[in-house]
């Protein structure tokens, strides 16, 4: 069997039906052969709370129903270039390695998409995974059927690669994903702490550590944010670019970052309000991070001999004062707002 650090890349195999001679419902197939046991493959998909720090197109996600074997979920994932949100209904049968899901509230242009993920025993080991879609177009209109096909590819090709490369990672996995979390207790109102954090696109005036940030907001609640931040050791310039979920009737905010810095895979996180548990007259306000480093970019970064405890340390340092000095100046801004 083939080690992680020689693997092939994911191949995958592709069947559409051409949408200027037949409507809908329109068909993909896409495999690969992933060194893992069928189990921690199948454990993988099964586990949808982790999906956004092993797919890089899902942004979020939530379960809003699950009793072991049916789910209903809601996924925010970039399709097209865009983010877009719908709600699934998801059959789980792990004795046949099988996960059959239909989207219940699809997203305009799609009409309708279902499919299955398959993951199967390989004959020379580990694992043969398929992923089936099937899906039409509202008014199975060609210019859309592409537009979902292309979008399909694009996320299939992308999802199966970093299945692999996860399941393939094994036992090291537990020391590339960790998460960690600042809190700051507050006197004053959720919807002010809410409004700071919401209103990124004034932290360059509000926030010592932030140079400069851009902000759009193509539709209510999902913003794209291209970042430069001070680094508190040096005073130098990092960019990054993310994309947050903002849920004012909920008063949290999560993000997943798509450009991060040389030693990380990724990073998402979440901004949470909530009433303290030990004193209902404040407001317990946290930052939850969870970041993947990227062995190799840990030792470009850091140097050769740098180990993962090392960059954990140092990532968990950088990241926690830049989220307390935004948790300490909200907190500042909510209690100093009129009663």
């Amino acid at each position: 069997m083939p080690s992680a650090a020689t693997t092939t890349p994911a191949t995958t195999e592709s069947r559409t039906h051409d949408a200027s001679r037949t409507p809908g419902p329109h068909t993909t197939r896409h495999t690969v052969t992933v060194w893992a046991p069928p189990r921690t493959v199948f454990g993988l998909l099964a586990d949808v709370a982790n999906w956004p720090h092993v797919f890089g197109p899902t942004v979020h996600s939530e379960m809003l129903q699950d009793d072991g074997r049916d789910q209903l979920l809601r996924l925010w994932a970039f399709a097209g270039g865009q983010v877009r949100t719908w709600t699934s209904r998801r059959e789980l049968d792990p004795a046949a390695g099988r996960i059959v899901f239909r989207q219940t509230v699809p997203a305009a242009p799609v009409a309708a998409m279902g499919g299955e993920w398959l993951v199967e025993a390989h004959a020379d080991g580990g694992s043969r995974v398929t992923l089936l879609h099937d899906f039409r177009a509202v008014d199975d209109d060609p210019a859309a059927v592409t537009l979902i096909g292309e979008a399909v590819e694009r996320n299939s090709r992308a999802e199966l690669a970093a299945l692999k490369g996860v399941a393939e990672q094994g036992e090291q996995r537990a020391e590339l994903v960790f998460t960690f979390r600042d809190c700051e207790h507050v006197h004053g109102a959720a919807e002010d702490v809410f409004s700071f954090l919401d209103r990124a696109d004034l932290w360059p005036e509000r926030l010592p550590h932030v140079a400069r940030l851009a902000l759009t907001e193509d539709e209510p609640g999902v913003q794209h944010l291209d970042m430069d931040t001070r680094s508190s050791a040096d005073g130098s310039l990092h960019n990054t670019t993310s994309v947050r979920i903002c849920r004012p009737e909920e008063l949290t905010i999560v993000y997943k970052q798509l450009r991060v810095p040389a030693a990380l895979a990724g990073h998402t996180g979440r901004w949470v309000i909530e009433q303290d548990s030990a004193d209902s007259a404040r407001l317990a306000v946290t930052s939850w991070h969870t970041v993947t480093l990227d062995p190799e970019g840990v030792r470009q970064a850091l140097g050769p001999a740098a180990t993962l405890a090392e960059a954990r340390a140092l990532v968990r340092k950088s990241l926690g004062a830049n989220s307390s000095a935004t948790l300490r100046y909200a907190k500042e801004y909510a209690e100093s707002r009129p009663s």
